[in-house]
């Protein structure tokens, strides 16, 4: 066991602090656009530190310290250069602004106001099977991060019977989500993401500074310069060896900024939930400052950091004790999520030990939440209703959403608890979008700003973009 009862007791803290404001939350949802959109009640700052903290996730952290330990500062050096292209989409309101002003609380309903009715039960089928599989690997990830970087056991008895503690804590990671959900709808969410978001920004700063304290930039420096000089994690510009975290994924991840703005639904009930068009935009904008402790920060300094502890001969005797994990593990891909992970189990104090495995916690049930939320609402919005033409009673249509939600626990959990992932986490994630983003973007932004874009368009885009894609 690596977390002390210190360390048990802030994840404890943390956890009954959010039941508590989930609770208290029961009260305000009253209505179907309350459980779908929060009554459209959403300001800025709400927005923009809920929508990050949703769209961030265990999974997410996982990836991007993935990612950053291959990548280095590479990727980083060409985001930079992309950062006025980044402001100037969130300052104009690129799609965000004229979505919100169509009212629609889905973009496939948007689809079917500017297209048809069967185009929208295409496009929302396609996004709801892309989200699903995309979405079918969270829980374990997220189940592994918690049983390796805790060190729990990989089973336990109950009653002389022994369970797979793999599986028990992916249940765990989804029943706390549906309570949540449950409990308030989107505005459970959007209240729950946010003061996990202020936690969790609080967390990360203490985690660079103590890091910074612990590993010196002189051993940074060492361990990086030490790199293949053509797979280099400084020079942006010799990375011709680095193997698929390179300026071409940063390129195509670029280009995908732009052209899929709104395309992932994955955080779909945010474009619908601000108060105005304005507000909206506004908390777009203002995402892109909250981001810098997570994006700009943690997440790329914490993984050079580990790269430097298991590289730099000075740290040889604590990186060889994490060596016999990584290798007891049955494939490269989960070595390569859990290396990070393993790494800051020897170089986070007792105490942030517990912070870390709280932001993760609360990670974990920000973005399984919205999730959940999310395609469960999709499937009954734009594909479930659209075929039945005739609206539900307000009671009966909460209880097919929260029906939807819970058969997407469901298939996730057996996805996760079958599914051999062999690639990285966001490579995975890039193959799984495409289904549904390679020809969304094109529909909607012809739909947003061009007059004579057409059904007929609509279909052909979407289809061609979405097999060219995959």
């Amino acid at each position: 066991m690596n977390l002390t009862v210190l360390d048990w007791g802030i994840v404890v803290l943390v956890f009954a602090f959010i039941i508590t404001v989930v609770i208290s939350s029961k009260k305000l949802m009253r209505s179907v656009s309350d459980f779908l959109a929060a009554g459209r009640t959403g300001g800025r700052y709400l927005i923009s530190l809920s929508q990050g903290t949703a769209a961030l996730g265990a999974i997410t952290i996982v990836g991007m310290l993935e990612m950053n330990y291959i990548a280095g500062f590479c990727l980083r050096w060409w985001e930079m250069v992309m950062a006025v292209v980044l402001v100037t989409i969130s300052v104009s309101g690129w799609v965000l602004y004229r979505f919100r002003q169509t009212r629609a609380l889905t973009m496939a309903q948007f689809f079917e106001i500017r297209y048809s009715r069967s185009f929208r039960i295409f496009a929302g089928g396609l996004a709801f099977l892309s989200g699903i599989i995309n979405f079918g690997i969270f829980p374990a990830v997220s189940a592994r991060f918690f049983i390796y970087f805790c060190g729990l056991p990989h089973s336990i008895n109950i009653f002389g019977v022994p369970i797979s503690t793999f599986a028990l804590t992916m249940i765990i990671i989804l029943w706390i989500p549906l309570y949540f959900v449950f409990s308030g709808g989107q505005i459970a969410v959007m209240i729950t993401d946010f003061l996990q978001g202020i936690f969790t920004n609080a967390v990360f700063i203490v985690i660079i500074i103590v890091l910074m304290l612990k590993v010196d930039w002189a051993h940074v420096f060492a361990a990086v310069s030490a790199a293949p000089a053509n797979a280099s994690l400084i020079n942006p510009f010799k990375t011709g060896s680095t193997k698929d975290y390179n300026f071409w994924y940063f390129l195509i991840g670029m280009i995908g900024v732009i052209y899929g703005k709104l395309s992932w639904q994955g955080t779909q009930a945010y474009n619908a939930s601000a108060k105005s068009a304005h507000e909206a935009k506004m908390g777009d904008v203002l995402m892109n400052w909250r981001n810098i402790p997570q994006w700009g920060l943690f997440l790329v300094f914490v993984p050079v950091v580990a790269y430097s502890f298991l590289h730099h001969p000075d740290f040889g005797g604590q990186a060889a004790s994490i060596q016999p994990i990584l290798n007891g593990l049955d494939s490269a891909a989960l070595r390569s999520q859990l290396t990070v992970p393993l790494a800051l189990t020897k170089l986070l104090p007792v105490g942030l030990m517990g912070a870390f495995a709280a932001v993760m916690l609360a990670a974990s049930i920000a973005c399984h939440e919205t999730y959940l939320h999310s395609w469960g609402s999709i499937f009954i919005q734009d594909v479930v209703m659209p075929i039945r033409r005739k609206p539900f009673p307000p009671e009966q249509h909460i209880k097919y959403l929260k029906a939807a939600i819970f058969g997407v626990a469901v298939f996730i959990f057996f996805f996760s608890l079958l599914f051999q992932q062999s690639e990285y986490i966001f490579l995975f994630f890039a193959v799984t979008g495409a289904i549904f983003a390679g020809g969304s973007g094109a529909v909607i932004i012809g739909g947003l700003y061009w007059k004579r874009g057409t059904t007929a368009a609509a279909w052909s885009a979407m289809i061609t973009g979405s097999v060219t894609a995959v």
